[in-house]
């Protein structure tokens, strides 16, 4: 009798498996599938200039536009290359225009607005739009009936993931980026996408807790009874003090916002900041210090400019100035590093006047993981002469203080971030990597090959193709058995980089339209906001227009000017670092298993 009631129930399960035929995917560039009853599905390919039974056949336009669109990979090579036709591309104002504005539409029009999907279902539902507790999906769960985590595709049971962080992920020998990117760059990834990657841990992965955008909270406080705290209510000013004549944040027993730290800390080092994490690593609490010493400096020239102004209005101004002037940097200084491009990068929110653009934005699950760029931590930082381990740096914010700002950002410029590429996560943020692949299975995360479809390139038909080593096309072999198999996070990290580039192709063209869609949906640089009376009159405008990274740390040192750069200077002594290049089995532009 059990025996048979047990045949009953896998036999039971497996009709459930044949029932929904849309778990193969059988749908192809954006088309949805929908179940009719038991045995047939049919595509909906509404709105993508392409029809037949699975979205496959490119209408005549389509036809003629994919004739005429060049491939990434040849968009990018003509990015990285030709330096000499940029030169003169970037000399020419309208050019430089032109060419931003198709950036901005093209990048931004590959993100759903308003979003699509939730972490609940696998279908469009009015809860993907309405819920702002959840990230949003560019891409539906798997649905939980199909035969295998992936669809179809692979085995019925993913790899475990201890093992598989050993074999992928576990640094043996540290991998500076090959494009000298420094480690101050680094920790400005960090402390920059902190204010909107906010997962809400104890609800669940799916959940998050922050406001889907560029909101400052990370300098400013998680919410308004944060940032009372932390303000001093005179002049606009956030509250500070004064240690070897430079100014720092107060000590949090004088504040009281909420603090978390890894470990205990001292009274004395734990500092009130915009974000409860920051105490953490030396790096936040240097990038910390610095807003809150350029608000207040904000502060000063607007109450000069406009002395009539209360404490209210000079706060939330400087709080705009700093905002945009956040934008600018992260636009012209931090994804031109990322892109490695010789057009320069240009921050004109004029460019979308008159376009169909949504000014809102909802922060993607996926966008999420992407981002998980702990590779780029190196083991230990020389400060200045001194030489200090991650151990060292965890819950230390008073090295920079011993230090100084200057000698400290002076310092994390001249040293290498480490390459995003296999075994090269430290060992302190490998549990950070199990949570990660857990959550990702959690919430049933669609294979890579999905997702690389999903941005318009094409999916990779080998491990070999994948990986440019094979060494490495073996390994994942073993582990996944089919290439539509390969979870999100696994094909990011083991992609082949591309050449004179940081990342493999699929983070930089995944990566890129969750960033300037979030970054130009910012209400600033709507038409209502984007004039210079949001930002205080023509000496706020100015700020803001003319913000770099270099500004924001020596207009508030009282010393002579240090090097602040996101890359390495040619001129420093680099340690050894592996050939931008391949040969046997090494990863195609990158390192080796």
């Amino acid at each position: 009798m059990k025996s048979t009631l047990i045949f009953f129930i896998i036999a039971l399960v497996s009709v459930s498996y044949a029932e929904n035929l849309c778990c193969s995917y059988p749908c192809q560039n954006g088309g949805v599938c929908l179940t009719k009853g038991f045995n047939d599905y049919e595509c909906d390919c509404t709105n993508t200039d392409f029809y037949g039974k699975h979205c496959e056949v490119p209408s005549f336009s389509k036809r003629i536009k994919l004739w005429l669109k060049p491939s990434p990979s040849t968009l990018h090579n003509l990015l990285v290359g030709n330096k000499w036709f940029w030169n003169i591309v970037n000399s020419i104002p309208f050019m430089r225009k032109f060419i931003m504005k198709r950036v901005y539409t093209i990048r931004a029009d590959i993100i759903d607005s308003p979003p699509t999907y939730d972490n609940e279902h696998s279908y469009i539902t009015l809860d993907a739009n309405y819920n702002l507790s959840f990230f949003t999906r560019t891409l539906p769960p798997v649905p939980i009936e199909c035969p295998t985590p992936m669809g179809v595709a692979g085995k019925t049971k993913l790899p475990d993931i201890d093992e598989l962080v050993q074999k992928l992920f576990v640094r043996e020998k540290f991998k500076p980026e090959l494009r000298g990117t420094s480690a101050l760059f680094s920790f400005f990834a960090q402390h920059f996408t902190h204010q909107f990657f906010k997962t809400d841990i104890k609800r669940g992965p799916q959940y998050q807790w922050g406001g889907h955008g560029v909101d400052m909270t990370h300098v400013y406080g998680k919410d308004k009874h944060d940032e009372h705290l932390l303000r001093s209510f005179k002049d606009g000013k956030l509250k500070f003090q004064t240690i070897n004549n430079e100014d720092w944040p107060p000590l949090n027993k004088d504040v009281g916002v909420e603090m978390k730290y890894i470990m205990p800390v001292k009274e004395d080092s734990n500092f009130a900041l915009g974000h409860s994490f920051f105490g953490n690593l030396p790096g936040l609490f240097m990038y910390a210090t610095i807003w809150m010493r350029e608000h207040n400096r904000v502060c000063d020239v607007m109450k000069k400019e406009h002395p009539d102004w209360d404490d209210e209005r000079l706060f939330q101004t400087g709080k705009l100035i700093l905002l945009g002037a956040t934008i600018r940097i992260v636009v012209e200084e931090y994804i031109q590093q990322l892109s490695n491009y010789n057009f320069k990068l240009l921050f004109d929110p004029t460019l979308l006047f008159g376009e169909p653009f949504q000014y809102q934005n909802r922060v993607a699950l996926e966008f999420n993981h992407l981002y998980h760029w702990h590779p780029l931590m190196p083991d230990d930082f020389n400060i200045g002469g001194t030489n200090y381990t991650i151990k060292d740096f965890l819950v230390n914010p008073r090295i920079v203080i011993k230090h100084g700002m200057a000698t400290f950002v002076d310092s994390l410029s001249k040293q290498n971030a480490g390459s995003i590429t296999v075994k090269n996560h430290g060992k302190y943020t490998l549990n950070v990597v199990k949570e990660l692949m857990k959550h990702g299975r959690t919430l049933r995360l669609q294979s890579f090959n999905n997702y690389r479809k999903r941005f318009n390139l094409p999916p990779h038909k080998s491990f070999q193709e994948l990986t440019g080593n094979k060494k490495l096309a073996k390994v994942l072999e073993n582990f996944y058995g089919d290439i539509d198999a390969v979870e999100f996070y696994v094909g990011l990290i083991t992609e082949k980089r591309r050449p004179k580039a940081v990342f493999g192709e699929a983070i930089v063209e995944m990566g890129a339209p969750y960033s300037l869609k979030g970054l130009m949906a910012n209400p600033i640089c709507s038409p209502k906001y984007w004039k210079p009376s949001t930002f205080g009159g023509e000496i706020g405008w100015e700020i803001v227009n003319t913000a770099t990274l270099q500004k924001l740390f020596c207009q508030n040192l009282k010393e002579d000017c240090p090097i602040v750069s996101f890359k390495v200077p040619d001129f420093v002594e680099e340690q050894e670092k592996p050939l931008d290049g391949c040969d046997g089995d090494c990863q195609q532009h990158g390192g080796e298993l």
